[in-house]
């Protein structure tokens, strides 16, 4: 099983992501947007691994306090486009402890560092203007309340991936 630990997307998140998809695309940005069914935050990637019960004990371990998270500003990785998210202390606590209780349970996870987007278009071609820039930051500031994490699991469709809550 190919298995990621993240946060799910309110509708307002996915809502704002949506249009900031549609803005983009208006001044000319092509690539395969993520489907507001795909909207997640990653807090950890795991991998092939086939104990999901193991990794459920795990972060259910962790004492997860609810917070807010806020969109703002939008990057890319290469020909990848996200959004990105407010700095947020607790956030960064949360992703510390799920990624130590991985480390010392010994699953394996990308040990990369902690980046908190979420992926709005792949396969991207297009730059944004500046004109484009502006109008993108009238989506900004989307936020909401974070008072859980799922295990996802990756299945590849015909259309693309699908992700399963574990």
């Amino acid at each position: 099983m190919r298995l990621f630990i993240a946060i799910n997307l309110s509708e307002e998140i996915k809502y704002a992501l949506m249009d900031i998809q549609d803005t983009m695309r208006s001044y000319g940005v092509r690539g395969r947007d993520t489907v507001p069914d795909n909207m997640h935050l990653t807090l950890a990637f795991i991998g092939d691994y086939d104990d999901p019960e193991l990794i459920k004990e795990i972060i259910s371990s962790i004492d997860l306090r609810p917070f807010r998270i806020t969109i703002r500003g939008v990057g890319a990785f290469g020909d990848l486009w996200w959004a990105g998210i407010e700095d947020s202390a607790p956030l960064q606590s949360v992703s510390r402890r799920l990624r130590r209780a991985l480390s010392d349970a010994d699953i394996p996870f990308d040990r990369k560092k902690f980046s908190p987007h979420i992926t709005i278009i792949r396969k991207a071609e297009g730059r944004l203007s500046e004109e484009c820039a502006e109008e993108l930051s009238d989506h900004f500031g989307a936020s909401m309340t974070v008072d859980h994490i799922s295990l996802m699991r990756s299945d590849r469709g015909r259309h693309g991936m699908i992700y399963t809550e574990l």
